[in-house]
């Protein structure tokens, strides 16, 4: 996993999991706690997450709030949007182009 940027942008590249969330966390708290404002954080470049990684940009979520900042989700893989939309985190997080199509087709049951 790579993390690039600065206290307003940065991009997370690779894999968001238990072995790099450590590292991650850090990462995103050190920029929260240095900026104002927004927080983007770009996720384009991630290849793979488990529920670790969701945990670590959930707690970077509750921690821009708790210094007045808002934690701003840009290129979320469709993937990721869907497992957002299940668990209804989508509804808490701020994301940038949220594409409905991930929203879970429903099931019918005979």
């Amino acid at each position: 996993m790579f993390i690039r940027g600065d206290h307003r942008h940065l991009a997370v590249e690779g894999e968001l999991d238990v072995r790099s969330a450590a590292d991650a966390r850090t990462a995103l708290h050190r920029a929260v706690d240095d900026g104002v404002g927004d927080l983007v954080l770009d996720l384009s470049g991630l290849s793979s997450w488990d529920a670790t990684g969701l945990g670590v940009i959930m707690g970077t979520h509750r921690r821009a709030g708790r210094v007045g900042r808002r934690l701003v989700l840009r290129g979320v893989p469709l993937q990721l949007q869907r497992l957002l939309v299940a668990t209804r985190l989508h509804r808490i997080l701020a994301i940038e182009s949220y594409y409905p199509e991930a929203d879970p087709l429903p099931v019918s049951i005979p």
